[in-house]
């Protein structure tokens, strides 16, 4: 790297921390694709509101950059423009289009640099669009907004403190139950059944009517969830082969974990395609509340 090149890049770079100049010095001089997840926080917190950043510092990949960290399009193209600046890359701008948390942008500009396809990008569903597809529905569906890939899915739900099981779980001090935590990741893989996973039989789809819960293992609770937080749920397939699937899944808040379980398995069956109803009735729902009686409570 030319003292020129250098010395443009430490110009480009001048209001952004000093580890984030390192770590982009470092990448064009030996290649270390290591380095890149710090020059795209580095960036990012350049140009977001100073009370935002401290939420950069938690490393949450979940983090939304419109919803959580305030960045507008107009922003989003700053934040492109000094990371090509930077890592001496072309983005286009049909490639940001999907680019909806820092994970994202991570993911992206890794593959970037490898030269390598970027990942097919995930279906982010809004609420009204989850009821409409799930066949559990409100109030007992604690999925808000998510994200679903082939790979994984993902999503969030804020305790409100008027769910109705809190009244009495438990008196005078309201904690949200791990049976139900459970139930939300097990409702997350239900939506992943749905939206994510590809039958291998060609004109076959997923029948919501005919998914149910079977059993869970390696449950662990590591956090005390109450009114006011939000839950990241995370879940991944393990095994899928026909009528069994089965997950791992990670709830966070912020970056502490708060519950994991090994596995989650369900059963479900297929229908025609042309069959498939997009917003299955209330009524049909089938829960996933059957978990086991000793699940631990929190």
């Amino acid at each position: 790297m030319s003292a020129e090149k250098e010395a443009e890049l430490r110009e480009s770079l001048k209001r952004c921390s000093a580890a984030t100049l390192e770590a982009a010095l470092k990448f064009l001089k030996t290649g270390d694709v290591e380095q890149l997840p710090t020059v795209v926080i580095g960036v990012i917190e350049r140009f977001v509101d100073p009370d935002q950043r401290a939420k950069l510092q938690e490393k949450d990949d979940e983090l939304r950059l419109i919803e959580d960290l305030g960045i507008d399009s107009l922003t989003m193209m700053e934040i492109v423009i000094l990371v090509e600046e930077a890592l001496q890359m072309t983005i286009n701008n049909d490639e940001l289009r999907n680019l909806r948390t820092v994970g994202d942008i991570k993911v992206f500009i890794d593959c970037k640099a490898r030269g390598l396809p970027p990942p097919q990008p995930a279906k982010f569903l809004p609420v009204e669009q989850i009821v409409a597809l799930m066949p559990i529905q409100p109030p007992f569906l604690f999925l808000g907004e998510a994200s679903v890939s082939s790979a994984n899915a993902s999503a969030k739900y804020k305790i409100t403190g008027q769910e109705f099981f809190l009244q009495g779980h438990f008196k005078n001090n309201p904690v949200l139950p791990a049976s139900i935590m459970l139930e939300a990741l097990g409702q997350l893989a239900v939506l992943y059944l749905l939206e994510g996973y590809e039958p291998t039989e060609a004109g076959k789809v997923v029948n919501a009517d005919q998914i149910f819960f079977t059993g869970c293992e390696g449950v662990r609770v590591h956090r005390v969830c109450r009114p006011g937080d939000v839950l990241s749920l995370s879940i991944r397939p393990k095994r899928m082969k026909m009528p069994l699937a089965t997950f791992e899944g990670t709830i966070r808040v912020g970056q502490e974990k708060a519950a994991i379980a090994e596995e989650i398995t369900l059963t479900f069956g297929l229908k025609d395609a042309a069959t498939a109803v997009v917003a299955p009735s209330a009524a049909d729902a089938p829960s996933l509340s059957s978990l086991p009686t000793d699940t631990p409570q929190a």
